[in-house]
C-alpha cells in the first residue's frame, strides 16, 4: 500500500471509529454477551444448544470461554445467530490512529535528531533552539509521507 493510501485509510478508519471510541456502553458484560442475551431472551442453556446444534454442557462451556476470552469468532457468530442477533466485530483504537501515527514520528525524529545532535556537538557545531525545532518538524513531516510498517520497528 502506498504511504498516500495508508494516509486515506488511516482518516477514513478514524472517521468511522470515533464513535466507537465513546461507546464504553457495548464493553461485556461481567458475565458475557451470550450469556446476557440468552437469560434476557429466557432461553435456557439445553434450548440455546439445540438451536446451535451442540449440547447443553458444551453452552455451559462456550458461555465459560467468553468470560475467559478463548471464545473464537465462529462460536460467536454462531451463537449469535441462534439467538437471531448480529455479531459486530471491530476494533477500537484508543485514540485516534493518525494520532498514533504522529506520536511514532515525532519519537523516531526525537531519536534521530538526538544522534545528529550529539555528533554536531562533538564537532562544535551547535544549533539554535529554534532551528533544531524546524528540523524536528520538518523531520516528522517527512517520516510521515514515506510512514510504512518501518516506523514500527524496534531499534535492532
Amino acid at each position: 500500500m502506498r504511504a498516500e493510501d495508508r494516509v486515506i485509510a488511516r482518516k477514513q478508519l478514524d472517521k468511522r471509529l470515533e464513535l466507537a471510541r465513546h461507546l464504553e456502553v457495548f464493553a461485556r458484560p461481567h458475565r458475557g454477551w451470550i450469556k446476557a442475551i440468552r437469560e434476557a431472551l429466557g432461553l435456557t442453556t439445553k434450548q440455546l444448544g439445540k438451536r446451535m446444534g451442540v449440547s447443553q454442557p458444551r453452552i455451559v462451556d462456550i458461555e465459560k470461554s467468553e468470560n475467559m476470552g478463548s471464545i473464537t469468532l465462529g462460536t460467536l457468530e454462531r451463537a449469535a445467530n441462534a439467538m437471531d442477533c448480529k455479531l459486530v466485530y471491530t476494533l477500537v483504537p484508543r485514540r485516534p490512529l493518525t494520532e498514533l501515527v504522529e506520536e511514532r514520528a515525532r519519537i523516531l525524529a526525537k531519536k534521530k535528531l538526538a544522534v545528529t545532535g550529539h555528533n554536531m556537538a562533538l564537532e562544535a557545531q551547535s544549533v539554535l533552539d529554534e532551528d533544531e525545532q524546524v528540523q524536528f518538524e520538518l523531520m516528522v513531516r517527512k517520516i510521515l509521507e514515506k510512514a510504512g510498517s518501518n516506523i514500527w520497528k524496534e531499534d535492532e
